[in-house]
């Protein structure tokens, strides 16, 4: 008999811990047998007391790799001109990437086979196949971060009374039958890599910065910074009727909460990016990254149809009693605005999705009266608009008004100088809203 080394054979005269990455990259390829005992040019020299490093093998293989490598693997004596040497034979895997315990998910501890070697997987290679074996859930998926703690959650359930167990851990999706976290698990870790960003302006754009904090942590630490701090610039104003003192807040906080818990809970964590808070001198502004799932229509949602992207998360939010009820979170905004004169807005586009709440305490600046007559004489029909639909666009100003283009950009320009509208979005997006 005379062996080489190729793609699925690997050589080794004796046995050291370091044959884990071959068995590792074989798994994450497609299979491949390991011969101890075997010089790198084929000759037969055999193994040394073969039953005990045969042992020394399975305990290496179920101690230090994960997920569960034994079922994919056979170690096993041959007996070749009275010298015994050791085979491995590895199968590929279904639950790859198979990794080194004490390396983790990353490229130092996850190995594929190229050509005679076992080499580190890229970053790219190792998502790829978290993908292929686990689906496209991303909350389902193992995370490539495994050394997670979880301070805040435990001190969430303990002020519930609720017992925080790994049990319960793996009946809330945080980590696998196989104590592999998920990216459920890294979201509520304390080690959790999105954050939420917030920023407020002196005015009613982005020119001049009053303040901005990135906060980071377990989302549950993420939602109650956040909270916090848009609580700490939600300004009051007094108004009095007769002798009675009447405060009334910049937003309605159940619209603060409402709109920040959807942010959190419901916007696609395969997106990198922040969430967004962003604080004017007339409104507020909130921007999610994913949008609605593919499917539900922005106008479904406001009547209260609901289809959670991260099901697990939303879950638990309902069982942590943060979430009322599913599919409310929009109706109630709106509901907080009722009688106000002002509405929210909600804007679904493609990777985003953006709600604006308006300022109750918004400094409006006076028109003269002669000259707002003027005015609403002029752009009447586009005026008569909005008592229809939220929001228009260049094509209905063209419809009502019987102009074209360049005379609707026009006209949009001087409605926005004068303070009649005001433009939201951007590109094909763009929508006009009345002041």
């Amino acid at each position: 008999m005379k062996l080489s080394e190729n793609e699925s054979v690997e050589l080794k005269e004796i046995y050291t811990p370091s044959i884990r990455k071959e068995v590792i990259a074989f798994a994450n390829t497609r299979g491949g047998e390991i011969y101890i005992g075997v010089s790198d040019n084929g000759d037969i020299i055999g193994v040394h007391d073969a039953n005990y490093v045969m042992q020394q093998i399975s305990n290496s293989l179920k101690d230090s790799i994960k997920p569960d490598i034994l079922m994919f693997t056979r170690v096993e004596l041959l007996e070749f001109s009275g010298k015994t040497i050791i085979r491995i034979i590895v199968e590929e895997g279904t639950k790859k990437p198979y990794y080194l315990l004490d390396k983790g998910i990353k490229p130092s501890g996850v190995y594929v086979r190229s050509g005679t070697a076992s080499s580190p997987a890229t970053e790219d290679a190792i998502r790829s196949m978290i993908k292929d074996a686990d689906g496209d859930s991303f909350e389902t998926s193992r995370s490539l971060l495994q050394n997670l703690t979880f301070n805040t959650l435990s001190k969430e359930f303990a002020e519930r009374k609720i017992d925080f167990t790994q049990i319960q851990m793996e009946n809330l999706g945080i980590m696998t039958s196989d104590k592999i976290y998920t990216n459920m698990g890294l979201l509520l870790s304390d080690q959790c890599k999105h954050s939420i960003k917030v920023a407020i302006f002196q005015g009613s754009d982005k020119s001049i910065f009053k303040d901005r904090k990135e906060i980071s942590g377990s989302l549950f630490a993420q939602l109650s910074e956040a909270y916090r701090l848009i609580d700490f610039y939600n300004g009051t104003k007094a108004s009095f009727h007769d002798l009675m003192r009447v405060d009334v807040r910049d937003y309605p906080e159940d619209a603060i909460r409402e709109a920040l818990l959807n942010a959190i809970v419901h916007r696609d964590y395969s997106f990198s990016g922040s969430t967004l808070v962003n604080i004017y001198s007339d409104r507020l502004e909130m921007i999610s990254l994913g949008g609605l799932v593919p499917g539900l229509s922005l106008e479904a949602a406001k009547m209260g149809a609901s289809q959670a992207r991260n099901e697990k998360l939303a879950a638990l939010f309902y069982r942590l009693k943060l979430i009322e009820a599913y599919g409310t979170g929009i109706s109630k905004i709106i509901s907080s605005y009722r009688n106000s004169g002002l509405e929210p807005i909600f804007e679904n586009a493609q990777g985003a999705f953006r709600v604006i709440l308006p300022n109750f305490n918004r400094e409006v600046k006076p028109i003269n009266s002669s000259k707002q007559n003027i005015l609403d004489q002029k752009y009447l029909p586009i005026i008569n608009l909005f008592k229809e639909q939220n929001e228009i666009t260049r094509k209905d100003i063209e419809r009502v008004m019987g102009i074209k283009s360049t005379h609707a950009i026009n006209t949009i320009k001087e409605m926005i100088d004068e303070g009649i509208i005001k433009k939201i979005g951007k590109g094909k997006n763009t929508r006009y809203i009345k002041k």
